[in-house]
């Protein structure tokens, strides 16, 4: 049996309402995480969680600075795996700078299930990382979002045709 791993990639404050730069439908997308969570930890399948943190020395008019509200992890992503590993980053692609490799070998993961937010931006990036190739990486459609229906479907379309497997989160966990 193919050994997985769920990343829940950077369901952080920021993105909901009342937030630095809320996303369209956020709150269905981390239901539907918190579904994939649930089945997940049902089966014995780690879920890493990634939290995307940001310097103030960047300046401002950015969002997930270093220490404040905005940059944690949604409490009910946080409630509902919390002991499951987070690994901090300041680039869009969650393997760039961080100890995610080291910690999937460490697990003996094949396969990597790929949610969050933002679609085009960290999630795209994560999927085709290069260092993600080896772990077949797919990535719960349903599961993600971004700013708009047009942006999504344009990332979705993008990992596509680069090979990545959009799935739903049945698939994931047949």
């Amino acid at each position: 049996m193919i050994k997985k791993a769920l990343i829940v990639i950077d369901i952080q404050n920021d993105y909901f309402a009342g937030g630095a730069y809320p996303l369209h439908q956020a709150e269905v997308t981390m239901k539907k995480n918190l579904d994939a969570m649930a089945i997940a930890q049902s089966r014995q399948i780690p879920i890493i969680h990634v939290q995307h943190v940001v310097s103030p020395e960047f300046g401002d008019g950015l969002f997930f600075y270093d220490d404040t509200y905005g940059a944690e992890i949604h409490q009910e992503i946080m409630a509902a795996a919390p002991n499951a590993p987070v690994i901090l980053k300041r680039h869009a692609d969650c393997f760039e700078k961080t100890n995610l490799d080291s910690l999937l070998q460490e697990l003996d993961i094949e396969e990597i299930l790929i949610t969050g937010m933002m679609t085009h931006n960290c999630v795209i990036h994560t999927a085709l990382s290069p260092a993600a190739a080896k772990y077949r990486p797919k990535v719960i459609e349903e599961c993600t979002c971004t700013t708009d229906p047009i942006t999504h479907a344009l990332a979705v379309d993008a990992m596509q045709v680069r090979g990545i497997d959009m799935i739903t989160i049945e698939a994931a966990f047949d």
